[in-house]
Order: C-alpha cells, then sequence, then structure tokens
C-alpha cells in the first residue's frame, strides 16, 4: 500500500508541475518494532522543480547547436541556388558546355577587337599619308611666300625678315617630310675633296643593342686618331638612363657586332643625351643638366678641358623634335670639331659654332634660319650644316643645307631612310665618309658621296 501511495504522490506532483525526482522517502522504527515510511514532496510554493546546472548547460548547448544549425542550412541553401543559377543554361560554370560557351564567347569578342585595331591602324597610316601630302603642299606654299635668302647676310646678327613667320615649332611640322627643291647631282663626284652632299646609300646595321638602355645612344669612330687607339677602335654610349658614364670600346665593327668590348671607362661625369663625338684621341661631350662641354682624354682616362658653351640652351630648352634632351650636338667633319645648339637670342633657331678642339673655346658662329625643334637632327660635312626632316618616318629627306663659307642655306630633298623608325643620332666620320647613326636600338651606317665644288 505504500508503494502504491508514493506512486499516487508522484502522479499528483506531475499533474502539478513538479517532478518526482524531487520527492524523498524515509524509513525508521517506530520503537515499538514496526518500520515507518514516510516520504515528503515540496510544495509548489518552495519550489516548482528547478533542473540541476548540469542540465541548463545542456539545454543551453542545444539551442545554440539548433540555431547554428538553421543558419547553415539557410546558408547551404543560398549556395545551392547559386550553383544552379550558375550551371544553368545561361551559367559561365558548373558544365563543360559552359566554360566551351564561355571560352568561345571571349574568342570571338577578342577577334572582334582585333579587327577593330586593325581598322583604325589602316585609318591611321592612311591619315598619315594624307598628313604628309598636306606638309609637302605646306612647305612648297611657304617657300613660294616666304623662301630662304639667296645672298649672304652681310651683318651676321641680322635675321632674314620673313623668317619669324614660318611656324617650325608646330609639333605636326616636325613630322613633316620635306620634298621642295631637288638638287642635280654633277655629273661625277669627288671621294677625296670636299663638296656638296648629293647622295646618301642605305644604312647598314652593325648591331642591335639587347636592353632597354641601347633604344637610343651615339657611337663613333676618331677620324683623326692618335697613338694608344687606331683607327678602327669603334666607342658607344648607351643614352638611356639618368646617369650615362660607361663608355664602351671594340677594337673594330666586328667586335662591336659580336658585342665583346675591349674597354670599358667610367666617365667622372654624367653625359647628357646624344651629342658626343671622339676626336684626336678626346671624348667630346655635354654634362649633363649643364651647357658645360668636357674633353676626357682617352689616352690619360680624365678630364683635360671644360668650358660652358656660352648661352647655350639645355636639357630640353632646345632639342631637336625627337626630344631626348638634343638640345647640343658636337660634330666632326673634314674642318674640325663643331656644336650644334640655339640660344634664347637665336629664338630657337639652329646656332653652328666651331670650337677649338683643344681648350673649347668658341672660335666663330653662324645663325641659321631654321628652327632646331623642326627638325629630327643634323650634321656637319666640309663645314656645311645639313638637317634631316623625321626621324620617324621610314622615307624622309636631307631638307636645308647652311654653308658657313657663303653664310646662306638653301632647302634640299635628299633621301634619307629611316629604317627603324626611330632615329635619335646621326654624325659624320670625315674619314670613312660615312654617316653613323643610332636607329632604335640599331647602330648602322649610310655611305656619303659628295659632288665637285
Amino acid at each position: 500500500m505504500l508503494w502504491k501511495l508514493f506512486l499516487a504522490a508522484c502522479v499528483s506532483s506531475v499533474l502539478q508541475g513538479t517532478l518526482c525526482s524531487t520527492a524523498s522517502l524515509h524509513r525508521a522504527n517506530d520503537g515499538g518494532g514496526r518500520c515507518l515510511y514516510t516520504f515528503t514532496v515540496p510544495s509548489p510554493a518552495e519550489h516548482s522543480c528547478p533542473e540541476p546546472a548540469a542540465e541548463q548547460e545542456l539545454s543551453r548547448q542545444g539551442a545554440l547547436q539548433r540555431t547554428e544549425m538553421e543558419a547553415l542550412q539557410t546558408r547551404l541553401g543560398l549556395l545551392e541556388a547559386l550553383v544552379s543559377r550558375l550551371a544553368g543554361p545561361g551559367g559561365a560554370v558548373g558544365q563543360d558546355g559552359g566554360l566551351e560557351a564561355a571560352y568561345s564567347a571571349a574568342m570571338r569578342e577578342k577577334t572582334e577587337l582585333q579587327r577593330e585595331r586593325d581598322r583604325l591602324e589602316a585609318e591611321r597610316q592612311e591619315l598619315q599619308s594624307r598628313v604628309d601630302r598636306l606638309g609637302q603642299e605646306n612647305s612648297r606654299l611657304r617657300l613660294g611666300q616666304c623662301g630662304f635668302p639667296e645672298t649672304p647676310l652681310r651683318d651676321p646678327d641680322q635675321r632674314p625678315p620673313d623668317s619669324s613667320s614660318l611656324d617650325y615649332s608646330s609639333p605636326r611640322f616636325q613630322e613633316f617630310k620635306s620634298e621642295v627643291t631637288e638638287v642635280r647631282a654633277p655629273t661625277h663626284s669627288d671621294s677625296t675633296g670636299c663638296g656638296e652632299l648629293v647622295w646618301l646609300g642605305e644604312p647598314e646595321s652593325h648591331r642591335k643593342a639587347d636592353s632597354i638602355s641601347g633604344k637610343y645612344g651615339v657611337w663613333m669612330q676618331d677620324p683623326e686618331p692618335v697613338p694608344l687607339y687606331g683607327p678602327e677602335m669603334t666607342w658607344r654610349l648607351d643614352a638611356v638612363g639618368s646617369a650615362v658614364r660607361q663608355l664602351f670600346g671594340y677594337e673594330d665593327l666586328k667586335q662591336l657586332s659580336r658585342g665583346f668590348p675591349s674597354k670599358v671607362l667610367l666617365l667622372p661625369e654624367s653625359v647628357e643625351s646624344t651629342g658626343a663625338v671622339v676626336y684626336r684621341g678626346s671624348l667630346y661631350y655635354q654634362r649633363r643638366k649643364s651647357r658645360t662641354l668636357l674633353r676626357y682624354d682617352l689616352r690619360t682616362e680624365s678630364v683635360a678641358a671644360r668650358r660652358e658653351l656660352p648661352h647655350a640652351g639645355f636639357h630640353g630648352q632646345y632639342p631637336y623634335s625627337w626630344g631626348g634632351y638634343t638640345d647640343i650636338d658636337l660634330a666632326v667633319d673634314e674642318t674640325g670639331l663643331w656644336a650644334i645648339y640655339s640660344t634664347s637670342k637665336a629664338k630657337g633657331a639652329i646656332v653652328l659654332s666651331r670650337l677649338d678642339p683643344d681648350s673649347l673655346e668658341v672660335l666663330h658662329s653662324w645663325e641659321t634660319s631654321v628652327r632646331k625643334q623642326s627638325v629630327a637632327n643634323a650634321f656637319v660635312i666640309c663645314g656645311t650644316l645639313y638637317t634631316v626632316a623625321s626621324y620617324t618616318m621610314p622615307n624622309t629627306t636631307v631638307n636645308y643645307s647652311y654653308s658657313t663659307e657663303s653664310g646662306h642655306g638653301r632647302a634640299l630633298s635628299i633621301p634619307f631612310l629611316n629604317r627603324y623608325r626611330y632615329n635619335s643620332m646621326i654624325d659624320y666620320n670625315p674619314a670613312r665618309r660615312q654617316l653613323f647613326s643610332w636607329d632604335n636600338y640599331h647602330m648602322v651606317t649610310y655611305d656619303v658621296r659628295l659632288g665637285t665644288v
């Protein structure tokens, strides 16, 4: 009967919101030899069967797990939806067919872009041809209106009256081909003495520079060598960079073509641009960011003379049309050492000065009527200055000459080929009767033919 009462009490406790596990049973003697069984159940007022601490923690963790599971299921659902969308008929991934379709579409787009690029390039070339034709006509018109002086200037400081009206500074004009007046070549040429330039051969490449530092530079041979280095000794300076100081020497052109220098000199001061020359055993060059000229003796490997070129522009004030800080360009011919430059007084027109090769002193100067920035390059042959019209056009011309003997200039149209389409240096070597040139990494020479005087 006691267990029935206990069970009934438990059921009653459950129905009232209490747990059986909180009831307690006691057994004891009543002092008369009988067993007494008693049990107690907490009333609702005392406690509502609180869960132990461990069960509360398990319940909390379970709730967190259910929350995380629900979040994970939501994310999985979104991921499945995204994968289904991408792998569908319009998707770019998921199946081989989708990848192939995407690749095919990309290749078709690439092909269309290449066709468009080719079309635009063809249009650009056509426009360039039209610009060239217009430039030629423009040159003819300008010459017809203004012309060049046909008589010497009696006053060295006098300028041609209409030269200021010629806008040689226009960037478009700098690239015009100047085909104006054909030179009538003499019936025979002089291979030893001086004369006017009448013909240039096609460029012969001797070496291609093998790094970006050789995109443009200067190379030369000494037309009047002194003992220690012979006439075949070839010198080269890569002019790309802010601290150009290495001068490479090669025993001859064959060693140059193989790329095996026999001498490497470190110059005491950096070189500015591509205007250097070698003459009578010395390297003549312009010091970087200055109008100072240096004579570096190749035998003693030291500076033998230095002098500022009076009033000369430098570091981008009056360069050739291709740029490159070509403000001062040194040159050598049958008569000696020259400097091609400009000044503020000349207003950008080319000034040609004869220099003393020992002291670098200016002996005499001539001012021309051609703006330095309107031509691609210049060189001197037999005391006459010659300019080249373009540094990028493959078929350009030697378009102007200025005679220091007569003191006047005239237009020319002698074909000149820029085979590699970026000509940054042109110098004359009177001993070899050739032009040395640096054309877009390539070191090339041109044979020269002079007419008799």
